[in-house]
């Protein structure tokens, strides 16, 4: 036969999920148009990726 669990206290849970912050995310100059954009991702303001235009911006 199942057997239930103990009650979790308030503070015993809130303890568990202290480390659920979150965090800014990180943010790189686009060696070509000097724009911040997201690392590992097409510039939004350019378009190019990683030294090759992968869109085609009107400029």
């Amino acid at each position: 036969m199942a057997v239930p669990k103990g009650k979790v206290s308030k503070a015993r849970r809130d303890k568990r999920r202290a480390n659920w912050k979150l965090e800014a995310p990180n943010f790189v100059r686009c060696p070509h148009c000097q724009e911040f954009k997201m690392p590992h991702r097409v510039c939004g303001s350019c378009g190019y990726y990683n030294g090759k235009e992968v869109l085609k911006k009107a400029q």
